[in-house]
């Protein structure tokens, strides 16, 4: 066993890949009254803890979401854009499937990354300053849109980016609706508790291919089978301005949109200061900066509260089918 593998807490894509193994760390990280005076309740933080995510319908207002539609469709028809290293294009059209570090690209995005409604609830799960390890929006347009395949976000940024422990979470931000037909997030709830190895090297710059299409990192359909079997299958639908956190560890995917309604989801990844990335676990060089922070991070600041939009209520358990 080399010096990495002795150093690593979770071990994966390396020759004689280890069985799923329970996680070492914790899903909640704050305590007393960093706890307590969060704004999700006590049964919201159990559920978080349970279920690795929570739902929240109608989070934010139509209204909100309007300017960061319009900010989209404005990408969507810059051709200098598109020829940028982090917007990722779909594999056989010329439509936008991705585009990373979107909160460097507008004021307005930077400005939610620090909105109190959702900073709030990023102290209050991790238990300290944090900072922004990546931003991104993932498109699917109608018809043409292609899905995301199973996958831990952990398993990859530890990895490929060097994140030592799942201290970290997603916000996912619904800029349409998200319904049955047009490729909405699955989760396996309660899968966050695993961490799953996955076979297989990690190919110098990974990320140009896996961005577009993941083979590396995907979990084997016995795994998968399996978690399925006891936790079930959960998938988010609501309509714009909903929002989901999920626990980086969670195991999740979604499927092709052949449907006419496009599917555009914002993407916010807060990450705890105190586990800023190290050297990739993979071996390889670190991804690009767009995909993943490791530069000096400076710590959120929250913007003075917004007027407007009320907290849904999570939903985490009510999806389970």
């Amino acid at each position: 066993m080399d010096m990495r593998e002795a150093q690593d807490r979770y071990p994966t894509r390396i020759e004689r890949r280890p069985k799923p193994f329970e996680r070492l760390d914790p899903v909640v990280y704050s305590q007393g009254s960093t706890q307590r005076d969060g704004p999700l309740s006590e049964a919201q933080l159990r559920d978080y803890d349970d279920q690795g995510f929570l739902f929240f319908k109608s989070f934010f207002s139509p209204e909100e979401m309007q300017g960061f539609v319009d900010d989209l469709q404005d990408y969507d028809r810059d051709t200098e854009l598109k020829k940028k290293d982090q917007v990722i294009i779909e594999p056989h059209t010329d439509e936008i499937r991705s585009i990373f570090a979107i909160h460097e690209l507008s004021r307005r995005f930077d400005r939610l990354t620090r909105d109190p409604r959702l900073l709030d609830m990023a102290h209050q799960i991790l238990g300290s300053e944090v900072y922004i390890h990546q931003s991104r929006i993932n498109d699917k347009p109608g018809f043409t849109g292609t899905g995301f395949n199973w996958h831990s976000d952990f398993e990859t940024w530890h990895s490929e980016d060097g994140m030592p422990q799942p201290r970290c979470f997603s916000v996912s931000i619904l800029l349409s609706e998200n319904n049955q037909f047009n490729g909405p997030l699955m989760l396996i709830p309660g899968s966050h508790r695993w961490f799953v190895p996955t076979g297989g090297q990690t190919p110098q710059e990974h990320w140009k291919s896996s961005l577009k299409n993941q083979t590396v990192g995907v979990p084997t359909p016995d795994v998968l089978h399996r978690l399925i079997d006891k936790h079930g299958l959960a998938a988010p639908q609501g309509p714009a301005g909903s929002v989901v956190i999920f626990e980086s560890n969670v195991l999740h995917a979604s499927a092709n949109n052949l449907s006419p309604w496009p599917r555009r989801n914002l993407f916010f990844v807060y990450n705890s200061v105190a586990n800023q990335a190290v050297d990739p676990f993979c071996g390889q060089p670190p991804r690009p900066e767009f995909a993943a922070t490791r530069g000096e991070v400076e710590p959120l600041r929250r913007l003075q509260s917004n007027a407007g939009a009320q907290q849904g209520q999570p939903l985490a358990a009510s999806f389970k089918h």
